[in-house]
Formats: structure tokens, sequence, C-alpha cells
């Protein structure tokens, strides 16, 4: 894939991060089967949800992660380009699906009156999703996106409490990811999160036909430590 990237619509501020007690993650009948997934390598995606706690700002409703298939993908891009100014194409997602990347979505159940956006067959909601790429102890961060209906509830810091617990059990000792420099909203997440700038891609992502931008490189340690880039 020529252009990962992690973040978010800089012009709409990104899932804030989960303040306060952990509290239950709601769970629904019919998506107890979806709660977690075969991982890629060994261990589950997520671990059991009712380890991760739920955004106080989000109104409750029963979600569950799902693995992104090749159906998902119109929705998934609808989403997508609904996000950003510089949106992956639908063959980035193809290409990390054929490639075995983890690339799960985050599904949650409408509430009575709601007409989720965009339609899935089910009737639920495409809250966000999140792609990754494992290497050699450590994971790296390509795409995280938050449905924009519901940015600004927490369910950034969701998924991202749900790639750390599953890193981890990969034996991971660290993620990764890049970001435009541009993006102040995602920066500051992924700060609050934990994340430090260790590095700067000079011309990493496309701007316009003739220009370019820069990518923050950001690193946060999952053992206990801080590495380099």
């Amino acid at each position: 894939m020529k252009h990962p990237r992690a973040g978010l619509c800089p012009s709409a501020p990104p899932g804030g991060d989960a303040s306060g007690p952990a509290k239950p993650v709601p769970r629904h009948p019919s998506m107890d089967a979806a709660a977690t997934l075969p991982g890629w390598t060994a261990g589950l995606w997520p671990a059991p949800m009712d380890t991760l706690p739920v955004p106080l700002e989000a109104e409750a409703r029963a979600i569950a992660f799902m693995p992104m298939t090749e159906a998902d993908l119109d929705a998934v891009h609808a989403v997508e380009t609904s996000a950003y100014g510089h949106p992956w194409s639908p063959r980035h997602f193809r290409d990390s699906l054929q490639a075995g990347y983890p690339a799960v979505m985050l599904i949650g159940e409408a509430h009575v009156g709601e007409s989720p956006w965009p339609p899935r067959p089910d009737g639920r909601w495409l809250l966000g999703y999140l792609v990754a790429m494992p290497g050699v102890d450590e994971v790296h961060l390509l795409n995280l996106t938050v449905n924009p209906p519901h940015q600004r509830q927490g369910w950034a810091r969701f998924m991202l409490d749900a790639l750390a617990l599953w890193s981890r059990g990969q034996g991971a000792r660290s993620l990764w990811l890049e970001v435009r420099q541009s993006n102040a909203p995602a920066r500051r997440l992924y700060e609050r999160y934990g994340f430090r700038e260790v590095g700067v891609r000079r011309g990493y992502y496309p701007l316009s036909a003739l220009q370019r931008e820069d990518a923050v490189v950001m690193q946060l340690g999952l053992d206990g430590t801080q590495g380099t880039e």
C-alpha cells in the first residue's frame, strides 16, 4: 500500500477519551457470536469485550467487532470518503485484506428511530474500523477511522484499546503509526493515549497534484518502554 495513514478527519475532532470509572460493555444476544474473532496469528481479536471500558460519551448500544470483508468495502469506503479529504481508495482496503492484515469493523446496534449510514444488510451502524500491519515485535496502525456521526464519542480510543490489547496478545512490544502533520485533532488523540512523536517522514502523503505533506511518526510502547525509529 503506497500511502498508509492513521488519523482522523482534520475538520472534525476525533473520538474523545474515556474518563471516569469503567463500566460493563452492553451486550445483545444476537451479537454474542461476534464478540470475539479468530486472531490472525494467535489468540483472539480482541480479547473478550467485557475487558474494555465503553466510552462514557457514547450512547449505550450493543457493539461488537467484526472482520472486514470484500462485501463490506462499499460501506467502508463511503465512511472513508466522508471522513477524509485524502481517503484511501477501495484498492488500499482490498490490498490489506488480500495481504491478511488485521482489518476489523466496530458495529453497533441502531436505536429506535435511527437510520444507520451507510446502510448495512443487518441494519446496524458501522461505527468505525481499523487496519493494522503486524511486524516483528510490533504492530503498525495503518488506518483508524470513526464514522463522522459518531465522532467525539470515544470510539477512536475504544478501538485503540482493542488494538493495544490484541497487539500485546501477539507479543508486540510497540505500536507505530504515521499521521499527517496538519491533522492536529488526531495527533492530540494519540498523544493523550500515550503515543509520542519520534520522527518525521518528509513528503510522505499526497496533498495535491504538485505537493506532498510530511508525516509525523508516532510510537507507543506496550511493555513500558519507548522506542525510536
